[in-house]
């Protein structure tokens, strides 16, 4: 296949690999876990990776054990933790774009295989996906997700965030994080949904870090299946908000540009020389493959700045 890239920026990865979270473990290895374009019917799911140096990546297969076909084969946007001595994988499962819940499974070994452990953490909300836990520095976790919201000037999916109490519950109420503010975020006009007919909005693909004594969010907006698809960001003095989005509306972190098309969903790791990096997909040229990508990313004072590529000096 031929990636849209250019010679300092070409794919990480040249199989589909939608979705891209990139964890960097305490020994400083890589594992990386994204969504499959055409899942198999049986066998597991989500492709996984292993790298030392976030340049040159290895096969280490598929994460999942898939589970009861009741729940659907859409498996969607993985991330991985680990606590309490196991390693955890946050997902959604559903049937097309209906019925997504978040779930949990958990492993002995960061590669699997991840064995469901029962639970549904998001049982209330109308759809639910894109799951980030996420760790504080005082140890409290929290897990932040996109679900659908109807009663709203821009209906369509939201973000939201709740304490986690262990890895298995939600700890508390559901908190409203960020709703759509801008056209460019629409994912749809007059679409049908839930029996009527919306200009949906999309808010999705949540990934947080904390820099300069607050909270930085990147995540995706508009329709992930074109170039309108972007990145932007937001911040707040607290996991749980209120949460400031950047409003220049007209400028993204990341959009389509000669090099990338409809980037999106990302997930932020540390390089092996510690500065930051945003992991992210972005169609090839003929659309029919997401591609993981790698830049380096500033979190200064006033906001994120985009960098070069890893490799870069």
């Amino acid at each position: 296949m031929t990636g849209r890239s250019s010679p300092t920026h070409p794919p990480a990865w040249r199989e589909y690999f939608a979705d891209p979270f990139v964890l960097r473990s305490p020994e400083g290895r890589y594992v990386a876990v994204g969504t499959e374009g055409d899942a198999p019917g049986t066998g597991r799911v989500f492709p996984i990776l292993e790298s030392d140096d976030l340049i040159a990546w290895r096969d280490r297969g598929r994460a999942l054990e898939r589970l009861d076909a009741a729940l659907g084969d859409a498996y969607w946007a993985p991330e991985i933790a680990f606590a309490e001595g196991r390693w955890w994988l946050y997902f959604s499962v559903g049937r097309d774009i209906h019925g997504h819940h978040i779930r949990v499974a958990t492993a002995a070994d960061r590669f699997g295989p991840y064995v469901d452990a029962g639970t549904v953490l998001t049982p209330d909300e109308r759809f639910a996906i894109d799951a980030h836990p996420f760790l504080d520095e005082d140890g409290t976790r929290y897990l932040f997700f996109a679900r659908d919201v109807l009663d709203h000037e821009r209906p369509g999916t939201h973000l939201a965030v709740a304490r986690l109490d262990g890895m298995q519950r939600l700890d508390g109420p559901v908190v409203p994080v960020l709703a759509p503010w801008a056209d460019w975020q629409v994912y749809e006009r007059d679409r049908e949904m839930y029996g009527d007919r919306w200009d949906w909005h999309t808010l999705e693909g949540p990934s947080v870090v904390r820099r300069h004594g607050r909270y930085w969010m990147t995540f995706s907006a508009g329709a992930w299946t074109g170039a309108g698809y972007a990145v932007t960001w937001a911040v707040a003095d607290h996991p749980l908000g209120p949460w400031q989005p950047a409003l220049d509306a007209a400028a993204p972190l990341l959009a389509s540009d000669d090099v990338f098309l409809g980037p999106g969903h990302n997930s932020l790791t540390t390089a092996p020389d510690g500065g930051d990096v945003i992991v992210f997909h972005s169609w090839n040229a003929e659309r029919t493959h997401r591609l993981m990508h790698l830049r380096r990313i500033d979190f200064t004072p006033d906001g994120p700045r985009l960098g070069g590529a890893i490799g870069d000096v």
